[in-house]
């Protein structure tokens, strides 16, 4: 195909509301440096970490639930306001979910690779490894120019290929939200039993409970009483009603796992329905990152706490293995033109669906 010289993208152009998104026309396309390759975008999900970026939620001087700013923080220390803890780039690109077509690659890749259909990385290693830190990482859309465009440029082993008849639209809902969600399960060694998963109605929470009864285990999951049919659906064993008390509806020391991705009010709670040995891990906090902790319940039960946020690339791998054998299904709540990126987010932080909204730019 011939390359465009400008493309159609989605600009952040700081730290605050969607009123710092700006769709432009006139965007240069990506050039290709010798070992990557440049994908025509076919589709792009919207996840958390777009809506947290955007509005500088990851800065430490942010301690609020993440949809209290989404209209913009005022106080965000933006020196440390990524994922990462490094100040972001602007203008920037985001979109870490990528579904498209490589068109073009650099000189070190294999010009085969020409019109290979393929899933962006969301998380990849740091272009610059750091032996004393094995977990560096970067993300698309974060570190680098993602998917809220018509073309985006990545690292060659950042664009796998993937032997599907899903749509694109279908595909864009995996990358960011059902790794994260199939790194936390590897991570905390999940296996055929006992599972709490939190915030099961969004994307990573579908994803999770997917990939864990995949595994063979027995999921109960947390979301909104308006959802419940959907996610029981997924897979769920049972549901609990987000706003009851976890306590009175679960008995303690009755799960190995909890996968949470909320966080907030109820999180003392989790410890306590874990069993002694059990395990927790969390690659999120949506109802706000600063919990308490009864010191003694985490010693006396010898519990184990993990942190997921740096995936191995066998992470991807299997789960592009999982797609092509159809082990998991897509769950694409709504989709919308990349023009109404800002309507696409507020409904995202609204929360009202169950699954992935996805952006499809224009072709």
């Amino acid at each position: 195909m011939i390359i465009p010289t400008t493309m159609t993208a989605v600009l952040l152009t700081g730290h605050g509301g969607t009123e710092m998104l700006e769709y432009r026309t006139d965007v240069p396309t990506p050039t290709v440096g010798p070992g990557d390759v440049l994908v025509r975008v076919g589709a792009a999900g919207v996840n958390n970490t777009d809506i947290n970026t955007r509005i500088g939620w990851y800065s430490k001087s942010v301690t609020g639930a993440t949809n209290a700013g989404a209209g913009g923080l005022d106080d965000v220390d933006r020196t440390d306001a990524t994922w990462s803890g490094t100040p972001l780039e602007f203008p920037r690109i985001q979109g870490a979910d990528v579904c498209g077509e490589i068109v073009a690659v650099g000189a070190e890749v294999d010009p085969d690779r020409i019109g290979e259909r393929v899933l962006g990385r969301a998380m990849m290693r740091h272009p610059q490894p750091d032996p004393a830190n094995p977990f560096a990482c970067w993300t698309l859309g974060s570190e680098a120019d993602g998917g809220f465009a018509q073309f985006t440029a990545m690292p060659a082993y950042g664009a796998v290929a993937v032997r599907s008849d899903w749509t694109d639209v279908e595909l864009a809902s995996m990358p960011c939200a059902s790794s994260t969600a199939e790194n936390m399960l590897q991570r905390a060694s999940v296996g055929a039993e006992r599972v709490l998963v939190t915030g099961a109605s969004g994307g990573v929470g579908s994803a999770a409970i997917q990939l864990a009864t995949r595994r063979g285990a027995t999921v109960t999951a947390v979301c909104g009483a308006s959802k419940a049919d959907q996610v029981a659906a997924l897979g769920a064993h049972r549901v609990v009603d987000r706003d009851d008390d976890l306590l009175g509806a679960l008995e303690r020391n009755s799960f190995d796992v909890v996968v949470d991705l909320v966080a907030g009010d109820d999180w003392p709670a989790f410890m306590e329905l874990l069993r002694p040995g059990g395990r927790y891990v969390t690659s999120g906090a949506i109802a706000g990152p600063i919990c308490e902790i009864d010191i003694r319940t985490l010693y006396l039960k010898d519990l184990t706490l993990f942190g997921a946020t740096f995936q191995p690339d066998e992470v991807f791998a299997d789960l592009v293995g999982y797609i092509e054998r159809n082990e998991i299904r897509p769950l694409v709540a709504a989709t919308y033109p990349l023009a109404d990126i800002a309507r696409a987010q507020d409904d995202f932080v609204a929360k009202r669906h169950v699954g992935k909204l996805v952006l499809v730019p224009p072709r």
